[in-house]
């Protein structure tokens, strides 16, 4: 995983300043998290109707039992995330904020929502993206010991002060990288 400058985080921000500095907020598993994340679905599907190819809860909010950001993250793949004109009027013009775009990144978009604290990424149908972020849930919500290694390297980080949140990202990814290996290598067994 690569370490994203401050000028590379700074060009592909839409829409706001996002230096943090400070420290980041870690909740408690909320019971909630998922029903928050079935209301945005229906919301995003009413808009997007057939163009919403999958939508999928991600990131720590959509594991059981794991500290989270109360951020709700949601995966939403359309056909081509680089045409943005078949997908972002219509949610902008339901409250959606475009708040990054990564041309150079699987034409990563992400949103955030109208009323409730949610990350809409964006990603393009066939994106290798989308595989990773479902292997890396579904192990962590099947393997106890992968989640007590994330969550402990998360607490113990979420202590530290960051300019950026994605800087927070950034110190996380050498245990991102060895779970995320963890579960490509028991998805190729499985698969056997």
């Amino acid at each position: 995983m690569v370490k994203l400058s401050d000028e590379y985080i700074q060009k592909v921000i839409v829409n706001g300043n996002v230096e943090h500095n400070q420290t980041i907020q870690l909740n408690p598993y909320d019971e909630k998290w998922p029903a928050l994340f079935e209301r945005e679905k229906e919301r995003i599907l009413k808009i997007l109707k057939d163009k919403a190819l999958m939508i999928e809860h991600i990131g720590s909010t959509s594991v059981p039992g794991l500290m989270a950001k109360p951020i709700i993250d949601i995966l939403l793949v359309v056909e081509d995330a680089g045409k943005e004109e078949d997908y972002m009027d219509d949610l902008c013009r339901h409250g959606y904020i475009l708040r990054v775009r990564e041309p150079d990144f699987e034409n990563h978009h992400m949103f955030k929502g109208p009323d409730t604290d949610i990350h809409l990424h964006v990603f393009s149908k066939g994106s290798k993206e989308i595989e990773k972020y479902l292997l890396f849930r579904n192990y962590l919500r099947c393997h106890a010991d992968a989640r007590q290694l994330y969550e402990n390297t998360k607490k113990e980080l979420a202590k530290k002060t960051w300019k950026y949140v994605q800087n927070y990202a950034d110190a996380k990814s050498e245990v991102v990288q060895k779970i995320l290996s963890d579960a490509i290598q028991e998805n190729k067994t499985n698969q056997e």
